[in-house]
């Protein structure tokens, strides 16, 4: 059986699909391809897709509406959007409707590799770690924090209902960062660095949004924010306290 992760590439424009397809299958990945939305909705049933990476501008419905879409369906697959001229604007609606990473044309194929591997290393059991058994994996795995519990094994988040509430992979990294961190100020670089794993670039807000997204999920009201406090010139405070659930 072939455990190489299985790539889903979304784009209309045969040449880039191709292209992509055999630089990643070249690396080791499986890749399917899609030229729309209804392409990437068969694909995602008929398959066990581990990221997407997914381009914005599209005729019918774009990149932009599919995530939105795939993330009100309560899908988790973490997706590489891929952005025309890098525009800011069109990063950071990706951001807000849930991408975990974005990708300005034109760019190098081996950028692209990069920035998949990162996100997948984020979401999956490091493959360097064949010596751990189960029970180190899980071991103290299920944090608890004013009564929402997070599971860093599943990655599943836990409501004080008993509802599990979805996460981007990049939401669930963020929190992460934040109930490993409990009650420090931790600045946007250190939360790039703990959550993205890769430099900040300059102006990068990605953080900002992803902290917006996730008080959203956590109903933590961002005018009045108690359980993640932004600190003016500093970054951002967890304030909860943090214990094995």
């Amino acid at each position: 059986m072939d455990t190489a992760p299985h790539i889903l590439v979304v784009d209309d424009d045969r040449d880039i699909r191709d292209l992509l397809a055999r630089f990643l299958v070249k690396h080791g990945l499986r890749v399917t391809t899609a030229r729309d939305g209804a392409e990437m909705t068969k694909a995602l049933a008929d398959w066990h897709i581990d990221l997407v990476v997914l381009d914005l501008m599209m005729p019918g419905e774009d990149g932009l509406s599919l995530t939105r879409r795939l993330r009100g369906q309560g899908t988790g697959v973490p997706i590489v959007m891929l952005t025309a001229m890098g525009e800011d604007t069109d990063r950071i609606v990706g951001l807000e409707m849930g991408a975990d990473d974005y990708l300005a044309k034109p760019f190098n194929p081996r950028e692209l590799l990069a920035r998949i591997k990162a996100v997948l290393r984020r979401v999956q059991v490091p493959p360097d770690r064949p010596d751990s058994s189960p029970a180190e994996e899980t071991r103290g795995t299920r944090l608890r924090f004013a009564d929402w519990v997070l599971d860093l094994a599943t990655r599943d988040l836990v409501s004080p209902d008993g509802v599990v509430v979805t996460l981007s992979a990049g939401e669930f990294d963020l929190l992460q960062a934040f109930v490993e961190h409990p009650r420090r100020v931790l600045s946007r670089d250190q939360l790039l660095d703990f959550a993205r794993g890769r430099t900040a670039v300059p102006f990068d807000r990605s953080i900002d949004i992803q902290v917006s997204r996730l008080r959203r999920k956590l109903g933590d009201d961002a005018k009045e924010a108690q359980l993640i406090k932004t600190v003016r010139g500093g970054g951002y405070l967890f304030t909860a306290e943090v214990h094995p659930a």
